[in-house]
């Protein structure tokens, strides 16, 4: 029997790339749900083309396409703090989540944490590099609910995006458009913005903190700009293991679709005699202030991840409007760090507060 797939956000980079992978596994399975904000008219057209049961467009319209127990697999491909509530009201029914948002596990914390325990949902990453460590660290039996005592380090890598060897004068005057020329990967606006500043990697560090159960301190970041290695696992006898693979992300879908098992795909097979070489270079948290914000706000915990995102999310779209530079983005983040009173992080109206505060400092600073 076919497994019923819901996409929740399919009307974005993430949720199209989906619906490749199920027309190329249709076999396996159905698209049972899809949900988008906006954009009603690629609704419609994708909607005609895969004939799901289920189709909502509007403001509420994940939350509850999330909420039908009919689906085997929903797709989180929503990006943004938005992702939350749909996530929340998917974890209760205990069915698999393909999960390609970080911003929602980066600010959902222990609601998300106990949600999991509760309900025996089944969490599979979609991001490229959550992915690389997902499967890494299947080798020693490792999931998403326990570290393991022989894995050292987590290491994740990042293309840098188009900037990573310039120096901080040299991106004063970087507009939206150049900030949007991704070197390797073809993403949404967004998340593309977030690899300029590093934003993403930033968020990546927390996302794998909660995923996998480790430190800060057991998760580090190298630029790797031909984005072949994903991510690397180091174990405690000081041997590594890689996970690589075309810059593709039909493959991490597929992947959290069919987990365990592996089945052909979209993506063309890496030829190691083409690719030449491999380089791995330093983060400089100098250059991009973003990554050590991200290290401060996972260790310090709270609301503070949820305030390193929500400034982020308010300030790029500030930047994208030309109400501020590229170097304002991580400078509005850090304010709104420092001015954060640190509160209980117990309920969802706890989380939306810190990301309220954090959102109205990105305005005032603006």
């Amino acid at each position: 029997m076919k497994k019923k797939v819901s996409i929740l956000g399919s009307t974005g980079s993430i949720g199209k790339q989906t619906l490749e992978v199920l027309q190329h596994l249709q076999d396996e399975f159905e698209v049972y749900g899809l949900a988008a904000g906006s954009k009603t008219e690629l609704l419609e057209e994708q909607a005609r083309v895969f004939k799901p049961r289920v189709v909502a467009c509007g403001e509420n319209a994940a939350t509850a396409l999330a909420g039908d127990p009919a689906a085997d697999i929903v797709v989180l491909a929503i990006s943004g703090f938005a992702a939350l509530r749909p996530l929340l009201a998917a974890i209760p029914l205990g069915k698999r989540i393909a999960i390609a948002n970080k911003e929602s596990l980066v600010c959902g914390g222990h609601l998300v944490q106990n949600a999991l325990a509760a309900s025996g949902a089944e969490l599979i990453p979609i991001d490229s590099e959550q992915s690389a460590l997902f499967q890494c660290l299947q080798t020693v039996g490792a999931n998403c609910v326990r570290p393991q005592r022989d894995v050292k380090q987590l290491i994740l890598t990042a293309s840098g995006g188009p900037f990573w060897r310039k120096n901080r004068d040299e991106l004063r005057d970087i507009t939206p458009a150049q900030a949007l020329a991704h070197p390797t990967w073809t993403m949404g606006r967004k998340i593309t913005l977030d690899s300029a500043t590093l934003m993403n990697k930033g968020l990546e560090v927390i996302e794998a903190a909660r995923l996998f159960h480790f430190d800060a301190d057991q998760i580090s970041v190298v630029i790797h700009p031909q984005s072949v290695i994903h991510a690397l696992v180091e174990f405690a006898d000081g041997s590594m293991m890689a996970s690589l693979a075309q810059p593709d992300m039909r493959l991490p879908i597929q992947y959290a679709l069919t987990y365990p098992n592996r089945l052909p795909s979209l993506t063309k097979a890496l030829s190691l005699t083409e690719i030449g070489k491999l380089e791995f270079y330093p983060a400089d948290e100098t250059r991009f202030p973003s990554l050590r914000l991200a290290y401060e706000a996972l260790r310090s915990g709270g609301g503070y991840p949820v305030v390193y995102n929500g400034a982020n999310e308010r300030a790029a779209e500030l930047f994208f409007t030309g109400e501020i530079s590229f170097l304002d983005i991580d400078r509005f983040v850090e304010s709104a760090l420092s001015r954060y009173v640190p509160q209980p992080m117990d309920s969802l109206e706890a989380i939306f507060e810190a990301d309220r505060f954090a959102r109205q400092c990105a305005m005032r600073n603006a």
